[in-house]
């Protein structure tokens, strides 16, 4: 394999032509510079220059293999740069995953602003489950993610952006719908009910079924959603009634939502990172723990 070094001896020598200005251009004596080229044909088996006592001239393989080399060293040149500033946090790519409710708060927001302070910065998004993120993170799809809550995984770190409540979301021809004052979860008790499958968010799978419990109940879920946003949108056409986090509550016209009259239960948004996050994700996450205590 050719290495950067002896790339940049053969591009010298090849566009000067002459070992001599080569070498003084390299910033070394001449007798190495022309036994590293000597040994690099060598290495290839075919000669990259024709030599006589006045001159020196590029061999067929020699013309092409110069193309190849300043590739190589251009590639090498914009690795490095492409480091340095994702390791000072002013440039590169960020690979981020998301659950779907984010993407309709606090995400917009984070990634606005931080597009305004680092456009330079390329960001790739994806939608995930909370029980995709750390897999992805230790794998290194993923540099940071935001999810709802998780438990701790050796590898990662996790940071909580804020604590939600609960409120119901009923279709908004339910007989409690109309109604503003906060709701008795136990009287959807005999409602057909839209749930979460528990391998996909286990801390929000079991918040839901807790507040249940707590009212009295427990739910035979008859629909199967697989976010927050299907859950919604579930309602919205009418099949059952369902929990969410009060953050999700937007504008949605055929569903109410109903805050709890017991509603103690809550659950945690949380950004997740690798352990040793890296410039960039360290600043993504400090924006939205900002972002969100506002």
């Amino acid at each position: 394999m050719v290495e950067i070094r002896q790339a940049r001896y053969f591009v010298a020598v090849a566009e000067e032509l002459h070992f001599g200005r080569a070498a003084e251009r390299l910033r070394m004596s001449q007798p190495p510079l022309s036994q590293a080229i000597k040994q690099l044909e060598r290495q290839l088996g075919f000669a990259l220059l024709h030599r006589t006592q006045r001159s020196v001239a590029l061999s067929e393989a020699g013309a092409v293999f110069l193309e190849q080399c300043r590739a190589l060293i251009r590639q090498a040149e914009e690795a490095e740069i492409a480091a340095r500033h994702a390791a000072t946090g002013r440039g590169g790519r960020l690979s981020l995953g998301a659950v779907a409710s984010a993407f309709s708060w606090p995400l917009p927001l984070v990634l606005e602003r931080f597009h305004e302070d680092a456009p330079d910065i390329e960001i790739r998004t994806q939608e995930i489950d909370t029980h995709e993120a750390a897999a992805g993170l230790l794998d290194r799809t993923l540099d940071w993610a935001i999810v709802r809550q998780t438990a701790p995984v050796r590898g990662t770190t996790a940071t909580s952006l804020f604590v939600d409540r609960f409120v119901a979301a009923l279709p908004a021809g339910h007989p409690a719908a109309a109604d503003g004052d906060p709701l008795d979860l136990a009287d959807l008790a005999g409602d057909t009910w839209v749930w979460l499958n528990r391998h996909i968010s286990p801390d929000y799978h079991d918040a839901m079924a807790t507040m249940c419990r707590t009212a009295g109940f427990s739910p035979v879920p008859t629909h199967w959603a697989r976010s927050v946003t299907s859950q919604i949108a579930m309602v919205e056409c009418g099949l059952g009634v369902t929990v969410v986090p009060a953050a999700a509550s937007g504008a949605h016209p055929a569903v109410r939502f109903r805050p709890l009259r017991h509603g103690t239960a809550t659950i945690e948004l949380t950004v997740m990172t690798r352990s040793a996050p890296g410039a960039l994700a360290e600043r993504l996450t400090k924006l939205a723990t900002r972002l969100t205590a506002t």
